[in-house]
């Protein structure tokens, strides 16, 4: 991967990695969350997902099987990982060390959490550790 200096260069590849992991929520899924955006920093990158759940899920809450969803979509999310492992080392250029993923039942979040090996490719991650938020929609 080139270097990224810039913060246009750095808003664009978390724009393309919210907006690839939309797309494969949906493809998964068969629907995409509402909202995406996501998040950078030295070590890792944090996508957060909202309004993730299908109609059949919802209905599942609301009847009181919250847990079952949750428990479902964990598994599912197990079944799939190298997939989004592999679109979080390709958008980054970096090799991911731990990808875990989260649903929260009430708020109906998703969090895909990404962390990198040590080293850092060409100016890929900024120094400052601040976040860089982008792609309020990422789809």
């Amino acid at each position: 991967m080139e270097n990224v200096e810039s913060p246009q260069e750095r808003g664009a590849l978390v724009s393309q990695l919210s907006r690839e992991i939309v797309q494969l929520h949906a493809r998964l899924y068969g629907r995409g969350p509402v909202k995406a955006r996501s998040y950078l920093q030295r070590d890792y990158a944090l996508c957060v997902l909202e309004e993730i759940f299908t109609t059949a899920e919802r209905t599942l809450i609301a009847t009181g099987s919250g847990m079952h969803v949750r428990d479902t979509r964990l598994r599912f999310q197990d079944a799939v990982r190298d997939e989004f492992v592999e679109i979080a080392e390709r958008v980054m250029g970096r090799k991911v060390r731990v990808m875990q993923s989260q649903v929260d039942i009430p708020t109906g979040i998703a969090i895909e959490l990404f962390l990198f090996e040590n080293g850092e490719p060409g100016g890929t991650n900024s120094d400052s550790g601040n976040s860089t938020p982008v792609a309020d929609d990422g789809r």
